[in-house]
């Protein structure tokens, strides 16, 4: 599965900061966390900013301190030297703080994350003695001969409900996934997590267009697209007012209220499209959305 273009990276740093946002002021979130001078990244650091914080979120129980997450996107592969590798990364980051072990050992975890299951590493780990406990859905304890406690995460197993985030990064994503996490979208009212919402929303859409195609006529789907959309919308339409403003002159502020619709139903019409909705249905939609005629939906369409 050829996935390169696809952003799934920083999609994945989006949707943990999502998954863990009853704890964010609680935590730092350090992305692509450089090793040293040479070209060695953690995926994602977190750390907890002060060391009694109870986590209780399923994912995030096993945290301590410092906590080192690895993520494979659904086209990579997940087998022992991967799993080596994340242990590896635990070590260096262990011995690289600024006087001898200040980072102590029992202060950090590992955390592996893929979407599917990987049942090579799975049997070789059980082969060699490790013990693997399956304590919540989707989340798997390495337990044996670890250097730290270390966890591997399945989430196309993760409770549909509680992980929404972490389940919207899959080229495979289900009808029922993605209208939860549509719901869980309309439900964020800071700035900041729509922003974060937005990215796992563009992975899960860039992802998924073949699947899309088989939701044509998905009337519930077009409403609460642009139910998230609409903050957006606004945000352009104010930004032509203010551009109007500063203008001074009637002409200016109406031409800059036009524009900032235009930016706004240009976005609406891109974003439906990557669903696979027809032009037909989209017409239908800006015309009741932005109270506009047909024939002035025709430039939008070239």
């Amino acid at each position: 599965m050829k996935d390169t273009k696809i952003q799934w990276h920083p999609g994945f740093v989006s949707a943990m900061n999502l998954e863990l946002i009853k704890y964010r002021e609680c935590l730092e979130f350090e992305k692509e966390y450089n090793l040293n001078t040479k070209p060695l990244e953690i995926d994602l650091l977190v750390i907890k900013k002060d060391a009694g914080t109870d986590i209780v979120n399923e994912i995030g129980r096993i945290f301590r301190g410092h906590n080192i997450m690895e993520y494979k996107s659904p086209g990579d592969h997940l087998d022992i030297d991967v799993f080596y590798k994340a242990g590896a990364y635990a070590g260096l980051y262990k011995s690289y703080g600024s006087i001898v072990d200040e980072r102590k050992a029992e202060d950090i975890t590992v955390s592996i994350v893929r979407e599917g299951k990987p049942q090579g590493l799975f049997e070789y780990l059980r082969k060699h003695g490790y013990t693997l406990l399956n304590p919540y859905r989707g989340i798997y304890y390495v337990e044996g001969n670890v250097l730290f406690p270390t966890q591997i995460i399945v989430t196309k197993e993760l409770d549909e409900r509680e992980h929404v985030w972490l389940r919207a990064l899959s080229g495979n994503v289900e009808k029922k996934d993605a209208r939860l996490l549509l719901e869980k979208i309309k439900g964020l009212n800071k700035k900041g997590e729509r922003e974060l919402a937005e990215a796992v929303l563009e992975v899960m859409l860039e992802a998924n267009k073949r699947l899309f195609e088989n939701w044509k006529g998905d009337e519930k789907m077009l409403e609460a697209l642009m139910e998230i959309m609409e903050p957006q919308l606004r945000q352009r339409e104010e930004s032509g007012r203010k551009e109007g403003r500063k203008e001074g002159r009637k002409e200016g502020r109406e031409e800059g209220r036009k524009e900032g619709m235009r930016a706004g139903i240009c976005g609406a019409v891109e974003m439906l499209r990557g669903l696979g909705h027809s032009d037909a249905e989209i017409r239908t939609v800006i015309m009741n959305e932005f109270g506009i005629k047909e024939e002035e939906t025709l430039e939008y369409f070239k």
